[in-house]
């Protein structure tokens, strides 16, 4: 459809990003420094970012371009409360759904340690499960020995740059967490996980009975 959009000019452009801050929609944002429009039909062409923009590197044009779409501006604004992406909002999954003749006993979403908020009703009462990103594919059966029964959290010490005992402390303290059994691998990188759970686990405050198994990269626990 035709209709009016704004249409930003990189070349006056300074990258101060008062615009994307104006933008209550979420349409604008920086990227390498400059101001761009990343969702055609995030902007509702009603040019709040214009005043913001000391440069007057924004204006509006008509030109062929996607409705405005009110429901995804409104998705994204409740997933950005919740502290993340669409991909990290929480959600409760029944634990009936099979793949070939393995059922899956996964209970909760997101599971990636960086992705689950503080506080979520899957962490309260819990018997969280915090996994190496390697484990589920080492140890076969995995999900009946390891996931069933338990709220699961996965990560990696040694490609994540986070640090996971601020964040574990966090979850730890926020939430009724009933016990923590920790799925490492033999290497050394994931000792940085087991230390983060214990320095977690010091800071809390809580005491919390903690379990830690070792896999092997043929699958063995050790």
């Amino acid at each position: 459809m035709i209709r009016k959009i704004v249409t930003i000019d990189e070349e006056k452009c300074i990258g101060c990003g008062l615009c994307a801050e104006a933008c209550h929609e979420g349409a604008i944002g920086m990227v390498n420094g400059k101001a761009k429009l990343l969702r055609e039909d995030y902007c509702d062409g009603l040019g709040d970012c214009l005043p913001a923009c000391p440069t007057a590197a924004i204006s509006f044009e008509e030109r062929e371009a996607p409705a405005y779409n009110e429901a995804a501006v409104l998705a994204a604004k409740q997933a950005k409360a919740q502290g993340g992406c669409p991909g990290s909002v929480c959600r409760s999954i029944p634990v009936s759904g099979e793949a070939a003749d393995a059922p899956s006993c996964l209970s909760n979403f997101p599971v990636q340690l960086r992705l689950t908020p503080v506080v979520s009703p899957a962490l309260q009462g819990a018997d969280l499960l915090i996994a190496a990103d390697c484990a589920a594919y080492c140890y076969g059966s995995f999900h009946r020995d390891f996931i069933h029964g338990r709220t699961t959290l996965i990560g990696c010490p040694k490609l994540d740059a986070a640090d996971y005992a601020e964040k574990l402390t966090e979850i730890l303290q926020n939430n009724d967490i009933k016990s923590i059994t920790v799925a490492r691998m033999t290497v050394p990188c994931c000792g940085g996980l087991s230390h983060a759970v214990g320095t977690a686990l010091a800071r809390c405050g809580k005491n919390i009975p903690l379990n830690i198994v070792t896999i092997s990269p043929d699958g063995k626990i050790s």
